[in-house]
């Protein structure tokens, strides 16, 4: 067996013995683009409180999270899909792969954040920010909108996160040809707005992890990317300043759901539970830098950031509909016409 196929080969592995937890817990498989900071917090969170379920995590990008589930159908390996945009979640829902489940807190959840029977529901709100390296970069020079991306003084110093993988970037990607579609009566402007930012763009990183180091090492100068990464990436002493965009920033609807056909449905259920109540809320909050999506929670009981991120933060104009119709065809155009061609 060669290196590179060892780590899919153990993943597979992993997931095949889910069913049978060797210590007599039940065993929870999350997939989820949350990152470790988050997902280590909750294991250890939800195990104290669930001290007879053992939680298993895989750390993904959003697009990998669909594309596992949608080959997992006949045989689900995953039991919860936890974080991600609503947009990715609704196809997800249409294609039969989501278990209508309405959490304890879903009443706090605005109508328009969760899915009408019950497929997903909302749980924090991520907002894409302007990012840029504080020691390259000063602050009243940084880009403030998205229009500044594409000023020539960023050429060949742009890092965007490959946005195949990632629902963040594709939200932006769908927030850009959208507002085409409203303003002009069709995607054009908006994918020649993406040709031009992928003429000013170096590179487009796998993941989120090498976004951050590229960008920390000065291989580029600017990038866009949601704000609670660039908080945690703040906090261990990354020189990584941001804007939030004058213009908007389109806020994801970051959800969560059951998995149709999943080996555990009740810890499942357990766990959606738990994670959307205040507690577990705070906890986010506090110690990963997630928003959440909750109404009846007051400002007050917000830590400081989050206050100031809410008062700060403009959300942009969204046709999630539209997007999430349109989505995955205008990302297939994107990559066959404009993706590595736009310095042509």
């Amino acid at each position: 067996m060669t290196r590179s196929l060892l780590p899919a080969f153990l993943l597979f592995a992993g997931l095949a013995t889910a069913g049978c937890g060797g210590d007599g817990r039940t065993p929870l498989v999350l997939y989820s683009p949350h990152g470790r900071d988050l997902l280590a917090l909750v294991e250890e969170s939800f195990e104290a409180a669930y001290p007879q379920i053992d939680v298993r995590y895989l750390d993904m990008g959003s697009q990998e999270i669909f594309d596992r589930v949608r080959t997992e159908a006949a045989n689900p390996q995953c039991d919860v899909w936890f974080g991600g945009p609503a947009t990715i979640f609704a196809r997800a829902a249409g294609s039969g792969y989501l278990e209508a489940y309405e959490p304890t807190w879903a009443s706090a959840i605005p109508a328009e954040s969760r899915h009408p029977d019950h497929l997903f529901t909302a749980l924090y709100r991520t907002p894409p920010v302007l990012v840029y390296n504080e020691d390259a970069v000063p602050s009243e020079e940084a880009p403030s909108d998205w229009e500044d991306l594409l000023d020539e003084r960023w050429a060949d110093k742009v890092l965007i996160r490959d946005p195949l993988a990632s629902g963040t970037m594709r939200t932006v990607f769908g927030m850009v040809l959208s507002q085409s579609v409203r303003d002009h009566g069709s995607p054009d402007a908006g994918f020649e707005w993406l040709r031009q930012l992928d003429a000013q763009t170096k590179a487009y990183a796998q993941n989120a992890a090498l976004l951050h180091q590229k960008i920390i090492r000065q291989e580029g100068l600017v990038t866009t990317w949601t704000l609670t990464d660039i908080l945690i990436q703040r906090e261990r002493g990354a020189p990584l300043g941001y804007h939030f965009p004058t213009s908007g920033s389109p806020i994801i609807n970051d959800s969560i759901a059951l998995i149709k056909g999943g080996r555990n449905p009740e810890a499942a259920k357990s766990f959606i539970d738990w994670i959307g109540e205040k507690e577990a809320l705070m906890l986010a909050t506090s110690k990963a830098y997630r928003l959440p999506a909750r109404e009846d929670l007051s400002p007050d009981e917000l830590p400081e950031w989050a206050r100031n991120a809410i008062a700060e933060l403009h959300a942009a104009e969204m046709d999630w509909k539209m997007i999430e119709e349109n989505g995955a065809e205008w990302l297939e155009t994107w990559d066959r016409t404009i993706r590595g061609r736009g310095k042509q």
